[in-house]
């Protein structure tokens, strides 16, 4: 049985690190994993989505429709904008921050309001977390991701370990006890 993550965020908020982390975290696991990173304008600013698959056997790295079983999101209105690739019965787990897209930032549209309750409204079981301030305690802003991931754990059969080994392998040595702490943040909020 193939399952699927989608993470979903703004370009420079380190999606591509979180979705590295699984993707190893995945395959020290003994499973089959195919990871597809798909920018839109990933420059900062722009919309950037990974698609992260694992099972016995995935053939393909693209998540359709109605079929991630969770989607990571590092902004609110980005959750909104890929909701319709849930699954029922899936989870959204949510940094409740806001960066304001294009046309807020030019005046031509206002950033949607209760975008979270709107989400459960409609039927999604949303998972939502101030992981920037999260980031912030562990060290720094950049550590999103990693708070990110630690919430992600606590729905994961894997152990603490497992979780640190993937995290070591992708951090640089001098970011390591920061995004450990960012990690721990994010699992125990």
């Amino acid at each position: 049985m193939t399952k699927n993550i989608m993470i979903v965020g703004v370009g420079g908020q380190g999606s591509l690190l979180a979705s590295k982390m699984l993707g190893r975290l995945l395959l020290s696991l003994n499973y089959d994993v195919k990871v597809s990173e798909v920018h839109g304008m990933s420059q900062r600013g722009g919309s950037v989505v990974t698609y992260v698959r694992y099972g016995d056997k995935v053939y393909s790295p693209v998540i359709d429709k109605g079929t991630a079983d969770f989607i990571i999101s590092f902004e609110k209105l980005e959750a909104a904008r890929w909701i319709s690739y849930l699954k029922k019965g899936g989870k959204v787990i949510v940094s409740t921050q806001e960066i304001d897209p294009m046309p807020v930032i030019t005046g031509a549209a206002d950033y949607p309001e209760n975008i979270v309750e709107k989400m459960r409204e409609a039927g999604a079981d949303v998972d939502a977390i101030d992981a920037l301030s999260m980031a912030l305690e562990a060290g720094s802003a950049k550590a999103v991701n990693l708070v990110l991931m630690g919430r992600l754990s606590r729905y994961f059969d894997a152990s603490y370990e497992d979780w640190m080994a993937a995290l070591e392998s992708c951090v640089p040595p001098r970011f390591i006890e920061l995004n450990k702490k960012a990690f721990a943040l994010g699992r125990e909020a």
